[in-house]
């Protein structure tokens, strides 16, 4: 009996994917990874001018974690005095220190300031590790003629970030919710980065981790949701260049 996958492999009729023209791409969890919690605690408290033993860093990471930390996870319980900032933390600059940085009080470190320098920690590049594989894919967009925005709910510039690392001349535009006033999974920050990049939204690709990433087929992008990944390991972007530039 003839295998029907071979003659769908093979079908003329076949209907051909779309052509894409531009790729959408989540920040946190697809191009980055926030920096090890343990490695977070040691720094913030260093600037706070206390050297942390490593043991006493991990316990602490592992209470500040449960708390809430930006870049995830998410908070295990949200104090009621927070509720507000927190639910506006993407849309508003203060609300996200504010929500942060009060996760992070309610956890009684002793060090004076840690809940601000924690969340400092979060603003440079230095708290941050991009996938190893994250420059090389957008070079071979860039190369290949095909625009690139970032889209993340956040409530701080990732400029300066992408600055440091010396990817901004392979980013085309940044589309931001607490700059857009949308928030994932909401159609309207994909179509406003289509907007910015010029192209039709039935043209572009969203590459995410998270169910919010794929509200863009609500815009009419097609979607690809990558698996979890942790920081230092390639994050299987190859598999945007297969679906853009045919492998």
């Amino acid at each position: 009996m003839p295998d029907p996958r071979a003659s769908r492999a093979t079908d003329p009729r076949e209907v051909p994917r779309r052509r894409i023209e531009a790729v959408l791409f989540d920040f946190h969890g697809t191009l980055a990874q926030v920096e090890d919690a343990r490695e977070w605690v040691l720094a913030a408290a260093e600037t706070c001018g206390v050297s942390l033993e490593r043991m006493r860093a991990t316990v602490l990471a592992d209470r500040l974690l449960t708390a809430g930390r930006a870049g995830g996870p998410l908070p295990h319980r949200v104090p009621p005095r927070l509720a507000e900032v927190w639910s506006d933390r993407d849309l508003y600059t203060h609300a996200h220190r504010a929500a942060y940085t009060g996760l992070a009080a309610t956890v009684d470190a002793g060090i004076e300031g840690l809940a601000d320098a924690l969340y400092d920690r979060v603003l440079g590049p230095d708290g941050w590790v991009p996938y190893p594989d994250t420059a090389p894919t957008l070079a071979a967009l860039r190369a290949a003629g095909v625009k690139v925005a970032v889209v993340s709910n956040i409530g701080f510039d990732l400029r300066p970030l992408f600055d440091a690392w010396g990817l901004t001349d392979l980013v085309d535009a940044f589309a931001l919710s607490y700059e857009v006033g949308r928030c994932k999974p909401d159609p309207g920050i994909f179509l406003r980065a289509c907007g910015m990049l010029g192209v039709d939204s039935e043209q572009a690709l969203m590459v995410g981790d998270t169910p919010a990433d794929a509200g863009a087929v609500g815009a009419g992008c097609a979607v690809l949701v990558l698996p979890p990944a942790e920081a230092g390991r390639p994050n299987g972007l190859g598999a945007v260049l297969d679906l853009t530039l045919g492998g």
